[in-house]
């Protein structure tokens, strides 16, 4: 089952000329859904061939440079004549705010538009085989970050031992490796766990949006395939990066040491490294505890895939 990243829009508040505000897509096999919608938005998707398909939007917070994309991504649906219903999901006390975006200047969707409110600790979206879980976030407004969490996957099926044991070959295989257990022809009962392993953890893709660094951060995944986290920040501007409620590149890649996580993207880049993002990376390296490469600084339109493990 395919899982794959593509940023859309890695900057900060202020955009620059290579990089839009933030919004991440993610195609899961069929599904396509997006966390945060800056202005603009609706370009990226054309620009870098995701397609429209989107039929779930995370908000994690309602400024604009998160927000302010969604009127237009709406209008550019409906003259696509979609049909297909979008959900749109936000912190608890947002819907009236992301209900005007829907309605902005009169406009009136022709497919239909839900905005679903959801707070830390709950499931945002089930799906066949995953969900999308929101978290705590620590921002100067009401927010929440998102983390994609695949179900654990069977355990791998041990052929070799099941022949041993007298287990022959065909639907008898499905249904022990399905936890059911087999009856032979001599009366001899083999039980799933004799020739079943165990589970194997699912794939798991973490988006902070904008935030402090936190311990709720670190909690909402063990070992995540891939952290995406604001570092809005260098070590230069600390003490803006606190009070504005944003992190730096550094405590990024402490945060992502924490949690285990196998990889790090830097996102929500302030403007005023636009030309000079390189020390994000230097100082999110030194602080991350894995491999140094597995830290990533994403261009506008770059893409990740998450494989699958044996794991």
């Amino acid at each position: 089952m395919q899982l794959c990243v593509t940023f859309l829009g890695t900057s900060g508040a202020v955009p620059t000329t290579r990089r839009n505000p933030s919004a991440v897509f993610v195609a899961r096999g069929g599904d396509q859904l997006l966390f945060d919608c800056g202005e603009g938005t609706q370009r990226q998707l054309m620009r870098f061939g995701t397609g429209f398909g989107v039929s779930h939007l995370f908000v994690t917070h309602c400024h604009g440079d998160h927000v302010l994309g969604i009127p237009g991504l709406l209008q550019t649906m409906a003259f696509n004549e979609r049909e297909a219903p979008l959900t749109i999901h936000g912190p608890r006390g947002t819907r009236r705010k992301l209900r005007s975006l829907v309605t902005l200047l009169d406009n009136r969707p022709s497919f239909p538009v839900h905005v679903s409110e959801v707070g830390p600790g709950e499931v945002a979206h089930r799906a066949d085989e995953y969900a999308v879980w929101a978290f705590e976030t620590d921002h100067n407004t009401r927010s929440v970050g998102y983390a994609l969490i695949e179900d654990d996957r069977k355990g791998r099926f041990d052929r070799e031992r099941a022949e041993e044991l007298g287990v022959p070959v065909g639907p008898a295989f499905s249904r022990l490796h399905d936890g059911e257990s087999v009856e032979l022809e001599d009366g001899t009962v083999v039980e799933p766990e004799e020739v079943v392993g165990d589970p194997r953890p699912g794939r798991s893709v973490v988006y902070t949006g904008d935030t402090r660094p936190t311990e709720a951060t670190v909690r909402v995944a063990r070992k995540p395939d891939l952290l995406i986290h604001d570092a809005t920040f260098g070590g230069d501007r600390a003490d803006r990066a606190r009070q504005t409620a944003h992190s730096t590149a550094r405590k990024a890649g402490e945060i992502a040491s924490e949690m285990g996580a196998q990889r790090l993207a830097l996102v929500h880049l302030s403007s005023r490294y636009a030309g000079q993002p390189a020390p994000h990376l230097e100082e999110a390296r030194e602080a991350y505890s894995g491999d140094p490469e597995n830290v990533l600084l994403p261009d506008d339109g770059d893409s990740l895939e998450i494989p699958l493990t044996d794991e």
